[in-house]
Order: C-alpha cells, then sequence, then structure tokens
C-alpha cells in the first residue's frame, strides 16, 4: 500500500497494535483478535523470531482496508528486507536517516524514533510521516501539549506507556496516533488462550479513540 493510503489509514484510527511474541502460532490468533476489536494497522516487530516470514505471511492475507509493518527496525538494510516481505509501513526506536530514505525510495510510511525537540525535528525534517516519541513513559501525555505548542505541524505518536486508559489522552494533547502493545496484549488471557478478552481490550480502546462524545474531528 502507499505512503499516503498508509497515513490514512493510521490517522483515521489513530491506532497501531504492537505485536512481540515468540509463538508464532499464538502470534497469529492475537492479531485476529485484536482486528477484530476494531485495529487495522498491526505493527510486527523484529525482535519477534522470524519476524519478516511472520510479516510476509500475513501480509498476502490482510484484508485490503488493513496494514501489516515492521518495528524495531533500526538500519536501512533490514527496513528493505521488511518492504520486499511485503511490510506496510517501518516504524524505528531511532532515527537513521538512511532507513527514512529507503522508506522514501519505496514510498513506504515511515516513522522513526526521537524523544527530544532537537531531535524530533531532525527526524521530521529528514521525512518523517509520523515520528515516534520514543519512550513515552518517561514523559505521559502531557509533553505532547508542551511540543505541539512550538512544533504544530510535526505529527507525533507515543509508544511505550501509552493504555487503554490514557490513550484519548495522548491524543486530546497533540498525539496523532498512539502505539499500543503491553497494555493490549493480556498475558494471562494469551496464555489461556481467551482471544476475546484481547477483542475487548482493543474494542476498548478504539471507542476510546473514535468515539468519545462522537468528536472524531482530532487528528485530522
Amino acid at each position: 500500500m502507499r505512503k499516503d493510503e498508509v497515513l490514512d489509514v493510521i490517522l483515521s484510527t489513530k491506532a497501531i497494535a504492537v505485536i512481540r511474541m515468540a509463538n508464532a502460532e499464538k502470534l497469529a490468533k492475537v492479531v485476529e483478535a485484536v482486528k477484530k476489536g476494531g485495529m487495522k494497522a498491526i505493527e510486527i516487530t523484529m525482535t519477534t523470531p522470524r519476524a519478516l516470514e511472520v510479516i510476509a505471511a500475513m501480509s498476502k492475507k490482510k484484508s485490503a482496508d488493513s496494514l501489516i509493518g515492521a518495528g524495531t527496525v533500526l538500519d536501512p538494510e533490514t527496513a528493505l528486507q521488511a518492504i520486499r516481505a511485503g511490510a506496510d509501513f517501518i516504524v524505528s526506536p531511532i532515527t537513521n536517516f538512511e532507513m527514512i530514505n529507503v522508506c522514501r525510495k519505496y514510498d513506504r510510511f515511515v516513522a522513526p524514533g526521537a524523544f527530544t525537540p532537537t531531535e524530533i525535528v531532525a527526524a521530521w525534517e529528514g521525512g518523517a510521516d509520523v515520528v515516534k516519541v520514543f519512550p513515552a513513559t518517561s514523559v505521559g501525555p502531557k509533553y505532547f501539549k508542551d511540543l505541539k505548542g512550538p512544533l504544530p505541524q510535526i505529527r507525533l505518536m507515543p509508544t511505550g506507556g501509552v493504555s487503554i486508559e490514557n490513550a484519548r489522552e495522548f491524543i486530546e494533547n497533540g498525539a496523532c496516533c498512539v502505539a499500543i502493545g503491553t497494555a493490549l496484549l493480556d498475558k494471562k488471557a494469551i496464555e489461556a488462550e481467551n482471544w476475546e478478552v484481547l477483542t475487548q481490550k482493543a474494542k476498548a480502546l478504539m471507542d476510546s479513540l473514535l468515539y468519545p462524545n462522537s468528536d472524531r474531528s482530532l487528528c485530522a
């Protein structure tokens, strides 16, 4: 899917589900469960065993309105491998400008990681579609309000510290979308193969982001 199309999906749904698991069979069921709850953008981290194989398999089976991306991408070589495997988007905890250039060359959405205002501006000017603010655990939602004052043009996405309960607060303070992993992937439910719990968590997240007081105008 082209970069602009991916951006439209992410901005309209306001969330990326971050999946990092060792069990490939359960991973596939986790993905289906959160998609059933309304999530359309799924990030498979490169720390997942055989991540490229997982991305390739899922990209072949995904629906037309869903996205499979690669996360924890640290260099241009891995970005290219992920793109060739079928990744619709690339996410990184760092800013590697050669990686961004690869994504630009292949018309792929890229969200490099940054933390300070200087790093964030450098990532944006280097070609980021969205800047991943990591680790957001350390700063919380109000940091995004502080950033958006002088940097209103930059799209920001928190990763780390995002929960179902505070995701909307990040959006209200200026984030255009959130990336959420641990808070969404209930370990006990996964161990028990209770996929409905994950579906309900995903639905609760999406409802909080998309339908609070029928306000869908944020991050347009």
